[in-house]
């Protein structure tokens, strides 16, 4: 295969919502440019991108595919992206590859929630991004509502480059940056290139001119022959698009039917010649603060942004070379953990089929074959050279579920599977719950767990349950207590003796220490569960040894950590031990450490004890004729509304909710508005419980 430069390589992501159109499109271009001689189809599960089994069984991508087409000298890689944003380590991981965004919108339902959702990820990374509203030709298709609805987007720099007709009945597209209109038969294909009628040339032309003066904007040369002529030839427009795509100032729209293959041609010939490639983008820093320079002759750096687990064939890398040029056999050195990993083979991927290549050059994106220490996220660079690049950073898990193995033996298995799961996919959280015994396994919705489950039961051959995650409450206290307990023992020989005397407070950062306690020392414990023990020698006449002390202190923190009232640990809690007794023959450390956990729960029970349970802070973006329902869903799940924002036809709703209420929300929120609200949520703080749920948990 021909080894292309750079300046020739364009890397596009197809991103938007559910059904916009992503994967038929990608395999109209593949066809378009005869790197296939037919065309698949999502119904009929044999498109070239969806071909992993479970796509196929559920009828929609799950993963981001890479593929790539060549097309008038240039090198297109695709990825094709899931549009459910449960799969959005998918589309991150490949928003951070690319050098231009190909947003696809259904032209009967415009910007969706979900497309949305994806451009918060492509604005966060400042990557050039243009717009393609697909299905033109459908009976429900709104070209200029879906036009609206970008620039409530991106406000008003998104800039028509076609519009669609009707010319006879036929199908066309009006070009304004090449002023000419393509009119398709109802098959597709090849168009006939028409000149503008008179009833479209007025608003061609203020088209054409508005585009004019947006490319001119973009660059001081162009600006200057823009003043001079008073108009800017095509390749002139075409600098000062690529310019304003750069500097995320020019949204350029195109319009195609991808599945009957009409515009996808002019599509690409778009990309080609304009879209910006690695090249053009701003020069990358390493986590060590180093410029990475995007050349072949630069040192060999590489980015790997998704790795999958083929049954038969191990774990396939995917990869984007950032710098240099990486050979068949080069040897590179993984940044996280200093491990060298041979590159014994070099592909290009379409899809499953893997094309081997002999090297890949900087800007290019290709995959390899079972390296043993490398995952998704993680930098090989060369040897004797010290380059990380940046990793992405992944969203929170939006819910939990406590994960079981249906077979005690498979539980190994599990804890093996679900790790090369995570190394696949980072969004997919995992770790051992030591309060609860559980293992907790954290997703961003129901499909996404779904297809977890998929994985574990079809490709690793465990069955699993999942579970409600218990929840970690903490106990405290409200008011100061004081108590004493004797501990006495004899049983023949040697006994066992110690009294101990202690006053207990709530704690709270920054409070003067206690008066009215002759103070001999102070120790303050940040306890492993969040909160501290802060514990006080007041001790006066040597009425306990100091040795003994420890002792006391070890007995409070092993009430600690199984509080009396629902054997939660307990926390922020302050100990003053001020008096007691000792024998001097049958007094040790166990006695006073049995003394201690005795007095301390005496105290605490006295002390008003309070249950404490996690609370999130929640964010929920919900269309804004929606907002009421969802309101009222959040306050029966005694969620505290902090502030509601506008943003555009939606309304921001932060709140903090308790965890216990939250179980099951994502399903509820997209039932409760057909799927066009989302949602994250993080660990805010431990709040008190309402006293009529604290019954309820004393009691269950």
């Amino acid at each position: 295969m021909k080894i292309y430069d750079d300046k020739h390589i364009k890397n596009v992501v197809f991103v938007g919502a559910h059904n916009s159109g992503k994967t038929t499109l990608s395999e109209t271009m593949l066809f378009e440019a005869g790197l296939i001689n037919r065309r698949g189809a999502v119904e009929t599960k044999n498109t070239i991108s969806d071909f992993h089994e479970v796509e196929q069984e559920r009828g929609n991508s799950v993963f981001a595919t890479p593929l790539h087409t060549e097309w008038r000298n240039y090198k297109i890689n695709i990825i094709d992206t899931p549009g459910l944003d449960d799969f959005i380590g998918e589309i991150i991981s490949s928003i951070r590859v690319a050098d231009t965004i190909v947003t696809v919108l259904n032209a009967q339902y415009g910007v969706e929630i979900g497309t949305e959702i994806i451009w918060n990820y492509v604005d966060r990374y400042s990557k050039p991004t243009l717009f393609v509203i697909n299905q033109i030709d459908h009976i429900n298709a709104n070209f200029d509502e879906s036009f609206k609805s970008i620039t409530s987007l991106v406000g008003k720099n998104a800039m028509k480059i076609q519009y669609p007709i009707k010319i006879d009945g036929a199908q066309c597209i009006v070009d304004v940056l090449k002023m000419k209109v393509y009119k398709f038969k109802p098959t597709g294909g090849k168009p006939e290139k028409l000149p503008i009628p008179d009833d479209q040339i007025e608003l061609a032309n203020k088209l054409h001119n508005e585009l004019i003066e947006k490319a001119a904007e973009n660059d001081d040369e162009l600006l200057e022959l823009f003043f001079e002529k008073g108009t800017l030839n095509e390749d002139e427009m075409r600098k000062g698009i690529k310019a304003g795509m750069l500097k995320q100032e020019l949204f350029p729209v195109f319009c195609v039917s991808a599945l009957n293959d009409m515009g996808t041609g002019r599509l690409m010939g778009f990309i080609d010649n304009v879209a910006p490639a690695a090249a053009d983008l701003n020069i990358e820093q390493t986590l060590e603060g180093k410029d990475i320079i995007g050349k072949k002759e630069a040192p060999t750096s590489l980015f790997v942004f998704k790795t999958l687990n083929e049954p038969n064939l191990g774990q396939i890398t995917y990869f984007k070379v950032v710098s240099g040029e990486i050979n068949v056999n080069d040897k590179m050195v993984n940044s996280r953990n200093g491990e060298t990993e041979a590159i014994n083979q070099l592909f290009i991927m379409d899809g499953k089929k893997r094309e081997p290549v002999s090297k890949l050059t900087a800007g290019d994106i290709g995959a390899t074959l079972k390296l043993k220490y490398t995952e998704t996220n993680d930098t090989l660079h060369e040897v004797g050279k010290s380059i990380t690049i940046k990793p992405i950073k992944y969203p929170e898990p939006r819910i939990r579920r406590s994960i079981v193995a249906e077979n005690k033996k498979d539980e190994e298995k599990l804890n093996e599977a679900l790790k090369k799961i995570h190394n696949q996919d980072p969004t997919v959280t995992i770790h051992y719950a030591k309060e609860s015994k559980q293992l907790i396994l954290g997703c961003q919705g129901e499909l996404h767990l779904a297809i977890v489950n998929w994985q574990l039961e079809n490709e690793y051959g465990i069955k699993v349950r999942f579970e409600k995650p218990k929840i970690t409450y903490r106990e405290t206290i409200k008011r100061s207590s004081t108590s004493s307990y004797k501990h006495k023992k004899q049983s023949g020989g040697a006994g066992q003796f110690a009294q101990v005397h202690m006053k207990i407070e709530p704690w709270e950062e920054g409070m003067p220490d206690p008066e009215g306690f002759n103070i001999r020392g102070k120790e303050e414990v940040d306890l492993p569960w969040g909160g501290k023990l802060v514990f006080y020698n007041c001790i006066v006449g040597g009425v306990i040894d100091l040795r003994y002390l420890p002792s006391v202190m070890k007995g409070v923190l092993e009430v600690m950590e199984s509080g009396p009232l629902t054997d939660s640990y307990i926390r922020d809690v302050r100990v003053m031990v001020y008096d007691g007794k000792m024998h001097s023959v049958d007094s040790n450390d166990i006695s006073f450490k049995i003394a201690g956990a005795h007095a301390f729960k005496e105290a605490f029970l006295n002390a008003n004890p309070k249950l404490l349970e996690p609370a999130q802070e929640l964010t929920v973006k919900v269309p804004e004729e929606m907002v009421g329902n969802v309101m009222t869903d959040l306050q029966s799940r005694r969620s505290i509304i902090q502030s509601v924002e506008s943003n555009g036809h939606y309304q921001i709703l932060k709140c903090i909710a308790p965890a216990a209420e939250l179980f099951g929300y994502s399903t509820s929120l997209r039932s409760l508005t057909q799927g066009r609200a989302s949602f994250s949520s993080k660990f805010s703080a431990y709040q008190p419980v309402p006293s009529n749920v604290q019954q309820q948990l004393v009691n269950h």
